[in-house]
């Protein structure tokens, strides 16, 4: 019950401090809920993950068009597990183009369970310690978007603590049978309100969901 109403409270602050950062987390998910490795073969073998690179095939420009309108402009960046921070930047960083540019001028929030943790990429800040608390009090002070992708670790910390505005999940036609999900088993009961649901011309159906809250 307190920790309900210590949510409703800060929601409330954000409000009337005028700051309107909303954190949106942005995720390819198969039909069966998994999350790990949409876009590489080599891109996260945990667990032995043979799998990767399944979502990559699908992708179209209502796909870009859904994202790309989500993303950060002058202001917010990028909120991201460290795994999903070293194996985005190398990649992009690797293949060149523009997006290598766009995500290294972007400021990244890197969120680690190590203090030490070395961040080689430009315009990279890292969270350690209790990192629900500093996104919380980054919310009540800033504005535009903060967009997580992938970071799955990162997204289900969050999730307790309500700091989490929309999710885009973009659910392919393909059950998986292993792999990572991204809503396991032990994160809190949530209900969602769906916003928008728009079907590709590759058969994914792009989904915007927004907390039910009360």
């Amino acid at each position: 019950m307190y920790a309900k109403r210590a949510r409703q409270l800060t929601r409330r602050a954000f409000h009337d401090d005028g700051a309107n950062m909303r954190i949106i987390a942005i995720n390819h998910l198969s039909l069966d809920g998994v999350m790990q490795g949409p876009g590489d073969a080599d891109e996260d073998r945990r667990g032995g993950f043979t799998l990767g690179g399944w979502a990559a095939p699908r992708n179209d420009q209502a796909m870009l068009e859904a994202i790309g309108k989500r993303m950060p402009k002058s202001d917010g960046g990028m909120l991201l597990g460290h795994l999903s921070y070293e194996s985005m930047l190398s990649a992009w960083n690797a293949r060149g183009g523009p997006y290598k540019d766009a995500l290294n001028n972007i400021r990244k929030y890197v969120a680690s369970n190590s203090s030490s943790t070395s961040l080689r990429w430009p315009n990279s800040i890292l969270l350690h310690g209790d990192v629900p608390a500093a996104i919380s009090d980054m919310k009540s002070k800033s504005d535009g978007n903060l967009v997580i992708m992938g970071s799955g670790e990162l997204i289900r910390s969050l999730m307790p603590h309500d700091l989490i505005d929309e999710y885009l999940l973009m659910i392919h036609p393909i059950v998986l049978g292993s792999g990572r999900r991204l809503f396991e088993q032990g994160i809190p009961p949530t209900g969602f309100t769906l916003t928008s649901s728009t079907p590709t011309s590759t058969g994914v159906i792009l989904c915007a969901f927004e907390p039910a809250r009360s």
